[in-house]
């Protein structure tokens, strides 16, 4: 029991250290953002975040209570 939790502990340091070895190795290293509205090859393609496409959908077509006032 005692040999599984400390394989297990050394898995869990190991593959931690290596996610972070750019961030640690760098002297201004940070993870990259892996939102929608961040990536480049996203907005080439014109692809929004959803709460983005909602607030733009929302601005050219307003909410069905506000249609029938």
């Amino acid at each position: 029991m005692l040999k599984t939790l400390l394989v297990t502990i050394l898995i869990v340091a190991a593959a931690m250290a290596l996610l972070c070895v750019k961030v640690i190795l760098r002297r201004n290293g940070h993870f990259q953002s892996q939102h929608i509205h961040d990536s480049k090859a996203m907005k080439e393609r014109g692809i929004h975040c959803v709460m983005d496409q909602d607030r733009e959908m929302r601005q050219h077509r307003p909410a069905v209570k506000e249609k029938y006032k």
